[in-house]
């Protein structure tokens, strides 16, 4: 089981790579959405405290 899942770790670094070598704009556009997602979910969060304490 872990031989397997040490496979697939090296399988899915591989292919970030290579898709970074051969398409490095849509790399780019895919690790700014996944930042712009993960600061809405914080701000989002944020909200929700805040009005929590109100």
């Amino acid at each position: 089981m872990a031989q397997a899942k040490k496979i697939g770790m090296w399988l899915l670094l591989i292919f970030v790579i290579y898709t970074i070598i051969t398409s490095p704009v849509r790399a780019a556009q895919l690790v700014q959405s996944g930042f712009v997602g993960i600061s809405d979910a914080a701000k989002a969060v944020g909200t929700f405290m805040t009005g929590l304490v109100s």
